[in-house]
């Protein structure tokens, strides 16, 4: 989980209550599936942006038994977590890295992948850190991210964290929540393919682009 200003995710605290309801959110599980069936299973190399404690990873490796996995996060915490998860997984790099800063030379890649991260960006970070992206995708490689984003109302926002089981009073600080519209026209006009929004519920949607395999 990655946080624009760092913050709360730097606290073992706070680390430790997310992962503790990582997996009560409604939803999730059915957004993650819906992911997996998008990142191909030949894809060799995969970075995750924003790892947290490598949940993301753990997930794709399942079936890409072969695959080499990258992981990207600036929380000690959550790195601490994701070295414990893959300590005897050599086919996993953990990197300490913080999303607000450029990405690092890490060579490229078959599929890139973020899940609930880059929504604590600003937006004009947001939009640079896809243009990155682009740049380290292989051509025929896609981008998979699985995000929170803003509600087009208050009233759905509110509905969100009704469903969530969360008081609006504890909406995270860090979040620099963005429509699905505009980061999807970002995307196109950094000139992915096949751009769309593959699945959503409330502010949960999984944005996805194919770097073409000819880039124009």
């Amino acid at each position: 989980m990655q946080s624009m200003p760092a913050g709360e995710w730097t606290t073992a605290e706070h680390v430790h209550r997310y992962l503790g309801r990582a997996d009560e959110y409604p939803r999730r599980a059915e957004g993650e599936s819906v992911l997996l069936e998008q990142v191909p299973r030949d894809a060799r190399r995969i970075l995750d942006l924003g790892t947290g404690d490598g949940r993301l990873l753990a997930l794709l490796r399942i079936d890409r038994r072969e695959m080499l996995g990258v992981g990207l996060d600036f929380s000690e915490p959550m790195l601490k977590a994701a070295r414990e998860r893959f300590a005897d997984d050599e086919r996993i790099e953990l990197v300490e890295h913080d999303l607000a800063e450029a990405l690092p030379a890490l060579g490229r890649f078959d599929a890139v992948v973020s899940s609930m991260a880059i929504h604590h960006l600003e937006h004009d970070r947001k939009r640079s850190l896809y243009s990155e992206v682009f740049e380290l995708l292989e051509p025929g490689g896609v981008f998979v991210n699985f995000e929170h984003v803003a509600s087009p109302t208050h009233r759905l926002h509110r509905a969100f964290f009704a469903a969530i089981g969360e008081p609006l009073e504890h909406e995270d600080p860090s979040d620099r929540l963005l429509d699905v519209e505009s980061q999807l026209g970002w995307l196109r006009e950094l000139g992915f393919d096949d751009v769309d929004c593959y699945w959503k519920w409330l502010e949960m949607a999984l944005l996805i682009g194919v770097k073409p395999a000819e880039v124009r």
